[in-house]
């Protein structure tokens, strides 16, 4: 696995959900679809801030890929973490 893990005090957890996609697809964030016409990006960002548990996991699909997102910022897409940075 290689992969992508949220910096709290630089990067909403939305927006890099969005460049891990980006990265898994091969395409510009600017290209895909609107990450809100599958979750709510507020939401998530809500959920996943610096003093959330560790526990926490939210799954859902995203065209033909499966994301999933951790409690510690960790961000996988169809099995691979993804590095976005």
């Amino acid at each position: 696995m290689s992969g992508a893990t949220l910096d709290y005090h630089n990067d909403s957890i939305s927006l890099r959900v969005v460049e891990a996609l980006a990265d898994a697809t091969d395409t510009a964030p600017s290209e895909l679809d609107p990450l809100y016409n599958t979750v709510d990006p507020e939401a998530l960002d809500r959920l996943f801030q610096p003093d959330s548990s560790d526990d926490i996991r939210v799954t859902f699909e995203y065209g033909d890929a499966r994301v999933e997102v951790r409690g510690d910022g960790t961000i996988v897409v169809d099995g691979t973490v993804h590095d976005s940075r």
